[in-house]
């Protein structure tokens, strides 16, 4: 960290930003990386400690290999692919696309097995036709899981093992932190809950920026980097769908389980894009600047943060570069 200063990251600015991340934030760990080096950390970067809704966005990463070799088929409907649940889905919802599910507009607006999301702004069940509109379900989310395993036969926690972990060489990964549940009197597709270190996020958000390249390995399907970041929603779109996300500081649209930054005029903030989760997690990728963020809140100390806190870290954390 000692170039960071000619590298574009005023020493004073730098210390502005710590103590904003101490007076105003309940962040546990943060890193902000920049050309590949970590210019800026803070609080404990390699515990490891529950990543929330960010789990959606690493089973982006996932689906890449089995898409490219054509195990998974996104057009697949959930007809096909004989889903159903603890209520029953009706003929329209069975049209729903894995496409569908992966954007969040797959229709269906069954409770999920766990809570901490939209669902509240759901429209009349089978109101919409699939893919026509947007919400954030954790029933999408979670069955999309299910599917995943289903059609590649090989367990979620086993597959970043072997297509993140190994590969990226994280430092942190725990097999055995990692575990699903979830009350299946409501559905009986479960959260696939994960547990990261902040460096170890940090580098699923290199990957990311790379393209899905690591050390000259091609770790992801760079096409499959593009499809996952490709606008499937607009933030107009989704502010209509959930008046909510107009009130968080940052105007997101979504796209295969990441959200995308849009509506800026900041060019540190021009295309990019994040991994959200509640209390605080967070993976922001700056492709114009070439930078990475990631910070978390450790749930086992009580200590959160507001989507809008979260979304002023965002900005913050990339307000004091100055390119050289």
């Amino acid at each position: 960290m000692e170039n960071r200063e000619a590298m574009g990251w005023p020493n004073t600015a730098c210390s502005e930003f710590t103590r904003f991340i101490a007076d105003s934030t309940n962040i546990t760990g943060l890193v902000l990386v920049h050309k590949g080096q970590i210019v800026m950390e803070y609080g404990n970067i390699s515990e490891n400690s529950y990543i929330a809704s960010c789990r959606k966005s690493v089973l982006a990463l996932l689906y890449g290999k089995y898409v490219d070799n054509g195990m998974i088929d996104l057009d697949m409907t959930l007809e096909d692919l004989k889903i159903n649940d603890v209520t029953k889905l009706l003929p329209i919802e069975k049209r729903a696309t894995i496409k569908d599910l992966i954007s969040a507009r797959s229709g269906v607006y069954l409770r999920a097995s766990n809570g901490g999301d939209f669902r509240r702004f759901a429209p009349e069940r089978g109101s919409v036709e699939p893919g026509s509109h947007w919400l954030y379900n954790n029933w999408d989310f979670n069955v999309a899981g299910y599917i995943f395993e289903q059609e590649t036969q090989s367990n979620i926690y086993d597959e970043i093992n072997s297509q993140l972990a190994l590969p990226l060489q994280m430092q942190d990964w725990d097999r055995g932190l990692q575990k699903k549940s979830g009350n299946k009197e409501l559905s009986k597709f479960p959260a696939y809950h994960m547990w990261f270190s902040t460096r170890d996020m940090a580098r699923m958000g290199l990957l990311m920026l790379r393209n899905g390249k690591w050390k000259e390995k091609q770790i992801i399907p760079k096409d499959w980097v593009h499809e996952v970041l490709k606008q499937r929603t607009s933030y107009l779109e989704a502010q209509k769908s959930v008046p909510l996300l107009k009130k968080d500081g940052l105007d997101l649209g979504y796209g295969y389980m990441w959200w995308l930054i849009e509506n800026t005029t900041d060019l540190r903030l021009k295309n990019a894009y994040s991994a959200q989760g509640a209390l605080g997690q967070n993976i922001t990728v700056y492709p114009e600047i070439d930078v990475v963020l990631a910070f978390k809140t450790n749930s086992i100390y009580r200590r959160r943060n507001s989507i809008q806190t979260q979304m002023k870290v965002i900005r913050k954390a990339v307000e004091i570069y100055n390119a050289p």
